[in-house]
């Protein structure tokens, strides 16, 4: 879908998690955390993988990561088959990726300095000398926004951003060249939003970073893609480049997401424009037959309910999976939240 090389490939991604075994007569649950995803980012790129609580976008990250067991599918990152490796293997490719994760409060160790924290990845592997590793860590300072004294502080003398900032540099230590996002300003005031988006965005055009971004905060995700890829209970419905996207999404669900975004010009006006969701999300154990999004679309068919739609190129580099959509005109959905489910009501 891009023309430059794919620093990151996943093809065929399952990640589904044994859940309560309630008979010995009866299998276990299963719960379709991922069940089949593809996608792929090339280098200095970033793509964010959206969509609401639920949907599967930070199990897709963890997998890539390898934090999580990958039930099936492959994962490259640089022609390394990255899926296969355990082991020793999997600690030498460990410096090639990085997480930022969400929570800046308790994602650090309170009784370590914030440089022990910045070092730990640089030790653990190995890396360098003590001196080297004191002199990286003073640097990594200077490029997040923070002084290089204040590594002898601990967690609680910072603040919430200065907290994130201090992930980031914990993120950057063994020079990775993906870096994954799990919704690293989603836990921030607005106001620090802007800054650590910003920062971010500057580390990825100095340091040629690559972001697998998740979020499900459609303003942040425009800010700082460039290409979106919609989730939904373990499926991508959606994957396009962000200019596309945000200037109409085709599928319903992406459409609803679109419609939520709020706005401070107009925004009566959009709030009684709404599209709202009767319902919530099949259970990820038990899933429907067909489109798993067809008991909450307003715009489902018959045939929507009983045949799975495929991941379909409707336009180029633009990808939906649903029955409706076979062109650039059909969004199901208006845009505008003239088409809304029948017992919807207006914010």
């Amino acid at each position: 879908m891009s023309p430059e090389p794919a620093l990151l490939e996943v093809r065929g991604l399952k990640v589904h998690f044994r859940g309560r075994h309630r008979s010995l007569l009866r299998p276990p649950e299963v719960v379709h955390a991922v069940d089949g995803v593809d996608f792929e980012i090339a280098r200095g790129r970033t793509l964010a993988l959206v969509g609401e609580s639920g949907s599967g976008k930070t199990s897709a990250a963890l997998a890539v990561m390898r934090l999580v067991p990958v039930t099936a599918g492959t994962i490259r990152l640089g022609g390394e088959v990255l899926s296969a490796y355990e082991g020793g293997a999997l600690r030498r490719a460990r410096r090639r990726l990085q997480i930022i994760f969400q929570d800046p409060y308790s994602s650090l160790n309170p009784r370590q300095r914030a440089g022990e924290i910045v070092r730990a990845p640089l030790e653990l592997m190995r890396i360098g000398t003590r001196e080297e590793r004191e002199a990286r860590a003073a640097g990594l300072f200077r490029a997040v926004g923070l002084r290089p004294e204040q590594r002898w502080l601990f967690p609680h003398q910072f603040s919430g951003g200065q907290r994130q900032r201090i992930n980031i540099a914990r993120a950057l230590a063994s020079s990775p060249e993906l870096v994954v996002c799990d919704e690293p300003v989603s836990a921030l005031d607005v106001a620090i939003r802007a800054q650590i988006l910003n920062l971010l965005s500057r580390l990825q055009t100095e340091l040629k970073l690559t972001y697998l971004f998740i979020s499900h905060d459609m303003a942040v995700v425009e800010h700082i893609c460039d290409e979106v890829a919609v989730m939904y209970l373990g499926q991508i419905v959606e994957r396009a480049p962000r200019r596309a996207f945000f200037a109409h999404p085709l599928h319903p669900y992406s459409v609803a997401l679109m419609s939520a975004v709020p706005t401070v010009r107009g925004g009566r006006v959009r709030a009684t424009q709404r599209i709202r969701l009767v319902g919530d999300p099949p259970s990820p154990i038990d899933l429907p037959a067909g489109c798993r999004f067809a008991g909450r679309c307003p715009a489902a068919t018959e045939h929507c309910r009983v045949e799975t739609p495929l991941l379909r190129e409707v336009t180029p580099a633009h990808w939906v999976r649903c029955h409706l959509v076979s062109g650039p005109n059909d969004a199901p959905l208006a845009a505008t939240g003239t088409v809304r489910p029948h017992n919807a009501s207006p914010a």
